[in-house]
């Protein structure tokens, strides 16, 4: 009789720290769920606001980053035809950078921009997404 006493205090008590367990699990699925549910209130994205992406798409490597736009450069080739050798050019370009996107973008990203009005002087470009994560 004393051990069948024994055995039922051992699962309530496993069952008291099962629930103990789990109740913070949920509390902290629930944050994570509040934070992402927060909308982008800046006008000039392209995915929550009223800017529409549309043209020629490029990739590139974050190279600076500022407050409100990033610098992005990327290689390509040109073909010398007097030389009959192709020449490396690097373009840089700079684009718009939403606020729903400023904490996952960081310098050596791979990112992906499109061409849209032009916001500035030199930003004709909107941020769409990030491809990979740089080596940091």
């Amino acid at each position: 009789m004393a051990e069948k006493k024994q055995t039922k205090e051992k699962k309530k008590v496993s069952l008291k720290k099962e629930t103990e367990e789990r109740v913070p699990l949920e509390k902290e699925t629930e944050e994570k769920k509040e934070t992402k549910k927060e909308v982008c209130e800046d006008r000039d994205c392209p995915i929550h606001g009223k800017l529409k992406a549309r043209g020629r798409i490029f990739e590139g490597i974050v190279t600076r980053k500022f407050p409100k736009r990033i610098a992005i450069e990327f290689e390509r080739s040109v073909y010398i035809r007097k030389y009959e050798r192709f020449l490396k050019n690097k373009t840089r370009i700079h684009a718009r950078l939403p606020k729903c996107m400023e904490d996952d973008i960081n310098i050596g990203d791979l990112i992906q921009v499109q061409e849209c009005r032009p916001l500035s002087k030199i930003i004709h470009h909107v941020v769409i997404k990030k491809i990979k994560g740089g080596g940091k």
